[in-house]
């Protein structure tokens, strides 16, 4: 299995590669996040072992779990799942990154946590770009206010947005839907300064990276491809 999980990793970093070379983009400006969704604790040290650095979670107690466990300093942790605010007090100590933000009551819970651990925390702005109701993320007009709470925040840092778009294989559904998410970056670019540099883009996952890279994705989230489906 691991040497599996090997090879769907360098499948996964080749993908990238040549989705930058048709759009004329550099692999270098893409982070790779393995998403180890239900996955034993040996898959991340394996990966981690072969310089795979990001991974992802989109359940609090699981991130919990996998950060006690793996103590490997180079390992950069994500949360990636719908943000409960009460959650945030469970991960504050270690997680390098929040990127399902979507409301200033969170941020303001990150910043108090972050600050009684003594850190600094990432975090990124959900947008829902789908339109889709079970999907999480604020509506595009509520980012400006959001970005200007952040500005004055001390202990966490908001880098970028992102988004989540139609589960479906017709990638000219999911085009448009990440377009969006960049042209929202582009318009609130402005409001950078203090704790908000948007910076990054988080989109696309496994069935439609290429696409996400096209559209100007600097993190892309990938679990099946690497981890193979998912155990329940």
């Amino acid at each position: 299995m691991s040497n599996n999980i090997l090879e769907n990793l360098t499948a996964i970093k080749n993908r990238i590669s040549s989705a930058c070379e048709k759009c004329g983009r550099n692999p270098e400006e893409i982070t790779l996040v393995a998403v180890s969704k239900t996955k034993p604790d040996e898959d991340v040290v394996q990966l981690l072992k072969a310089g795979q650095v990001h991974f992802g979670e989109n359940r609090a107690k699981a991130l919990e779990d996998r950060m006690a466990s793996i103590s490997d300093s180079k390992a950069e942790w994500h949360f990636i799942g719908t943000l409960q605010t009460n959650k945030v007090k469970y991960m504050a100590h270690r997680v390098n990154w929040i990127q399902s933000v979507h409301k200033k009551k969170a941020l303001k819970e990150i910043e108090k946590r972050a600050g009684s651990e003594g850190r600094t925390i990432n975090v990124l702005i959900q947008i829902n770009i789908s339109s889709e109701d079970q999907k999480s993320g604020c509506e595009p007009e509520e980012l400006e206010n959001i970005l200007k709470y952040a500005a004055n925040l001390k202990h966490t840092k908001v880098l970028g947005l992102m988004g989540m778009a139609t589960f479906t294989d017709d990638l000219e559904v999911v085009r448009p839907e990440f377009r969006k998410l960049r042209t929202l970056r582009d318009e609130h670019i402005h409001l950078n300064g203090g704790a908000v540099d948007l910076k990054h883009l988080s989109m696309g996952m496994t069935n439609d990276l290429e696409v996400a890279i096209e559209e100007g994705a600097t993190m892309v989230r990938v679990g099946t491809a690497i981890f193979g489906e998912r155990n329940y």
